[in-house]
């Protein structure tokens, strides 16, 4: 029986570290489909078990990049990963980066919850003071499950790269400590 420890729980979900033992066919899967790797930085380069693996090897443990695994409460599958960094200590800040591998539990608020459960944890247990993510402007679900924690649209930097031959913007999103400690006392 797999270890299904939470790290921080949600309502639909719960975190945990990502394991060797998650990098499997579905896993492989999701990396080398174009219609989930499309808003990925990972998107240009073919994924392989062995260097998903060697990814996951690096990642485990690293305190300054903190990488969950999304995991269904009811199934306690993992669905997708949540990650906060590269860590700046210095300037106490961070981004946020997921993936919703499965596709059926898209449009059902994992991303919120996601999002939500690494906000609180970056502010409240590693003491960051700004979290910041991007998020290309064709990538609604991404953008609405950020402004859903609260998050504010920063910027927009035009024409940042090219998805399916097409030039795409990207949104850039934060919070800071202060206006996430402010909303929840609202």
């Amino acid at each position: 029986m797999t270890n299904t420890t939470a790290f921080l729980q949600a309502d639909k979900i719960y975190l945990r570290e990502v394991r060797e033992s998650d990098v499997n066919e579905t896993y492989y899967t999701w990396l080398n489909d174009p219609l989930i790797r499309q808003f990925l930085e990972t998107r240009y380069i073919p994924r392989s078990i062995e260097n998903i693996q060697e990814f996951v090897r690096l990642k485990s443990g690293d305190a300054n990049e903190p990488f969950f695994a999304i995991c269904c409460n009811e199934t306690h599958s993992h669905i997708g990963n949540i990650k906060i960094g590269p860590i700046n200590w210095n300037q106490q800040r961070a981004d946020i980066s997921l993936l919703i591998g499965e596709k059926s539990y898209w449009g059902q608020g994992i991303a919120t919850q996601a999002i939500a459960l690494v906000t609180e944890f970056a502010f409240s247990q590693l003491n960051l003071n700004k979290l910041q993510a991007g998020a290309y402007h064709e990538n609604l679900g991404s953008i609405k499950a950020f402004l859903n924690n609260k998050f504010k649209k920063e910027g927009y930097i035009e024409e940042i790269t090219k998805v399916n031959n097409k030039s795409v913007d990207m949104v850039v999103l934060g919070i800071t400590r202060s206006q996430f400690f402010d909303s929840e006392n609202k």
